[in-house]
């Protein structure tokens, strides 16, 4: 079925903008940071209606895995994940989720997408928007350029709670979305495209490309590079390149 999406007048532009109708919210556990040699052991879902600030649906379970070397992280034994549980069923429930949804959002989406098209889970052919990386939160919470889920938590006075889980993150995302006033401005702005860039920077001044978000060697050696827009390249106050992996 054909998704309706609302709209919004872009004020920097004169022409309308789409804004996404249901979110999902995802995040996800693993037992290490390699999709090629690790495994993802938990998912975590929420589906959430942009207009309405509204929670519509909740979804979490684990995937069996014999060993858990992020355990000191996680805090998830293997040995639970063994346990009975339907996560088959739970894995159809996702799937139906991801289906009524028009963009999934995750905290470091780079991170949580690539578990997406590897056993037993589906990939997910939907747009993402990384909440840490494409949305440029109001300035007036200072916050990092790239700030962790509890910091974005806490600058709109969400409850934080000790709780290393993948449903966990995804609540804290879901309370930051029901404060955020401006949140369907801030979807527009993050799901426009995106480049990888190179800060055109000198050793003195590498502070500026630090402080706007750039990442020193990741994922390209002896660079600071970050993914942006057109929008977000005008607001920098020194200049970039786009980067040409051929």
């Amino acid at each position: 079925m054909q998704k309706e999406f609302n709209f919004v007048q872009d004020s920097n532009e004169n022409d309308l903008a789409f804004v996404p109708e249901h979110l999902l919210i995802l995040d996800t556990e693993t037992t290490g940071l390699d999709p090629q040699n690790d495994r993802c052991l938990e998912v975590g879902a929420i589906l959430f209606n942009v207009k309405s600030r509204s929670v519509l649906a909740q979804n979490s379970f684990l995937l069996p895995v014999n060993e858990n070397a992020a355990e000191k992280i996680n805090k998830i034994p293997a040995e639970i994940t063994q346990l009975m549980q339907p996560f088959h069923e739970g894995i159809k429930y996702f799937e139906a989720l991801v289906n009524s949804s028009d963009v999934v959002v995750a905290h470091n989406a780079a991170f949580d997408k690539q578990w997406f098209g590897q056993e037993p889970l589906q990939a997910i052919q939907k747009q993402w928007i990384c909440s840490m990386e494409d949305i440029p939160w109001p300035s007036q919470l200072q916050l990092k350029s790239r700030p962790s889920v509890r910091d974005l938590a806490l600058a709109y006075e969400v409850p934080v709670w000790n709780a290393h889980r993948a449903l966990t993150d995804c609540i804290y995302l879901a309370e930051v979305f029901k404060r955020c006033s401006e949140l369907e401005t801030l979807l527009i702005r993050g799901l426009e495209p995106r480049i990888l860039m190179r800060a055109n920077v000198s050793y003195e001044d590498r502070h500026l490309a630090k402080n706007a978000g750039f990442r020193w060697n990741e994922p390209v050696q002896g660079a600071w590079t970050r993914r942006l827009s057109q929008s977000e390249v005008a607001e920098l106050d020194f200049p970039v390149s786009p980067i040409d992996f051929e």
